[in-house]
């Protein structure tokens, strides 16, 4: 069973982001807001997790969370400002939306950077250690996974309803007979590093 949460004595919000180090699609972030009772024993980590559990534990923490915000950043904002970047502003976009305002914020990864005048910690594989993080693993990890779904109706040659925007040999073998669409990211960034999509 993971911990609740970090702090039990302030309003803390767990965020995570889904969708990094995919080819295409947009990004997303969750923020999480758990009742104090809140216990299920399916979860966890979203990425350790059944498809099916994932969408169990959904309706679970949308309907029990004391509050919940998803939001989802582009992909021409992810050439923009770069990858790293742009899964902060989803997480800041998230969890401004939150009522009650969190007075903590607790972020799966290793750093954080908003604008938002709320306190944050970072933890490493934090999805797997508090259920708050975990909680907002598995909204994004679910909310995205149903926006693939969704523009793999309007291109189906990629595979996204499968590979989920990732690059698999499929998804690049795709690129190189269809070439790139508007949901692909023209460039693919990694932290600082860069990279130019390949494009075959």
């Amino acid at each position: 069973m993971l911990e609740l949460c970090t702090q039990y004595e302030v309003v803390e919000a767990g965020c995570d982001e889904a969708g990094r180090g995919c080819l295409a699609g947009a990004v997303f972030a969750a923020a999480v807001i758990l009742p104090p009772d809140f216990s299920d024993p399916l979860l966890d980590d979203s990425k350790r997790m059944t498809p099916r559990n994932r969408e169990r534990l959904r309706a679970v923490i949308e309907r029990e969370a004391v509050a919940w915000a998803v939001e989802e950043v582009s992909p021409a904002r992810i050439d923009a400002v770069n990858i790293l970047n742009a899964s902060f502003e989803a997480m800041s976009l998230a969890a401004a939306r939150l009522r009650p305002v969190p007075q903590l914020l607790v972020i799966d990864g290793n750093r954080f950077r908003t604008t938002l005048d709320i306190p944050c910690r970072c933890y490493v594989k934090g999805d797997a250690r508090f259920a708050d993080i975990a909680a907002a693993s598995v909204l994004a990890k679910t909310h995205r996974d149903e926006y693939m779904r969704r523009i793999d109706a309007e291109y189906p040659h990629y595979g996204w309803a499968k590979n989920k925007g990732y690059p698999t040999a499929d998804h690049r073998l795709a690129i190189l007979r269809y070439g790139l669409t508007p949901y692909h990211r023209r460039t693919f960034r990694s932290g600082a590093e860069e990279q130019e999509l390949p494009l075959f």
